[in-house]
């Protein structure tokens, strides 16, 4: 009685992804369009992630965050895949970038793991993708928002392209731009999503929590934050054509401003920068994702101090 109690919840509960499978799979063999999605995988935006104890390796915590992380993740592929995605590649991009459970990802999904990565956070994107898909990401070094920092909350106060200042979404948004991939959704707290509003009018957030303060959050429920985020991408991936890439005209004039004057000390060794004061560097590019390389390569130099 057990085992067929067990095996009929089992049905149940993945019967409609195997729908999904037998789907895509039937219009693959049909000559039909492959849509292609890719997925940059932060955790600081994650719902029940407030506290360094969540985000760092040796956190007490972190492991407990991974997992919320990782079904985050599940519903944001869950969600691409009602909308029409027949392949999803994911990539780990939080701290050591391994993080995900790969056992517990969705098996629809190839997964991106480990560092160093010449791309980082936005590793294998390419211009075979039709959208890009953010989770768990959070806004930018100095503003209001959980967890705020960017890309390292120990070196970096702020990021200027061309005198504008970009956080993580907006500097790994211009990278999908880059290739004309469009950013059709991200998942984070309330302020996340105006800062990826201002930069991209028509994209879906999937908004988890609200910001008290920069370790304070009103949380959804894990149940209700998936369910968000499933329903907001499968819209943004049905809406990729509608909402465009994030692009800059070259060329690029890049400021990267530090915390102390030793970081800067460490980033100033590479000859390709200026400094223009205690705690700035600039150098300048025609290819942003150039830019991008040096502005990680930077921060590298800069955390080695550490």
């Amino acid at each position: 009685m057990f085992c067929i109690q067990r095996t009929s919840l089992l049905f149940k509960n993945y019967y409609p992804i195997f729908l999904q499978i037998v789907k895509f799979r039937l219009l693959y063999y049909q000559g039909g369009d492959i849509i292609k999605i890719y997925i940059s995988a932060d955790i600081e935006g994650v719902s029940g992630v407030v506290h360094k104890e969540h985000t760092a390796r040796d956190g007490k915590e972190h492991d407990r965050a991974r997992m919320l992380m990782t079904d985050e993740i599940n519903s944001a592929i869950q969600g691409a895949i009602n909308g029409g995605a027949s392949e999803i590649i994911v990539n780990d991009s939080h701290g050591t970038m391994r993080n995900i459970y790969q056992e517990q990802l969705s098996p629809e999904a190839k997964l991106i793991l480990g560092s160093p990565k010449q791309l980082q956070m936005m590793e294998g994107i390419d211009e075979t993708y039709d959208a890009a898909l953010f989770v768990g990401y959070h806004t930018r070094m100095g503003q209001n928002g959980i967890l705020n920092h960017t890309f390292n909350g120990r070196v970096i106060r702020s990021i200027k392209i061309n005198d504008f200042e970009y956080g993580e979404f907006g500097l790994n948004s211009l990278i999908a731009g880059y290739y004309n991939v469009p950013v059709v959704f991200v998942s984070g707290c309330n302020l996340l999503a105006k800062e990826a509003i201002d930069l991209i009018p028509d994209i879906q957030t999937g908004i988890v929590k609200e910001t008290i303060n920069r370790m304070t959050a009103l949380n959804e429920h894990p149940y209700n934050s998936k369910n968000i985020i499933k329903e907001k991408s499968e819209t943004g991936v049905l809406k990729r054509n509608k909402i465009k890439p994030l692009s800059l005209d070259s060329p690029f004039t890049v400021s990267v401003e530090f915390l102390n004057t030793g970081l800067a000390d460490a980033a100033e060794i590479l000859p390709i920068v200026k400094r223009e004061d205690p705690l700035t560097v600039t150098f300048s590019s025609s290819n942003i994702v150039d830019s991008y390389r040096i502005i990680r390569s930077l921060i590298m130099m800069a955390d080695y101090i550490f």
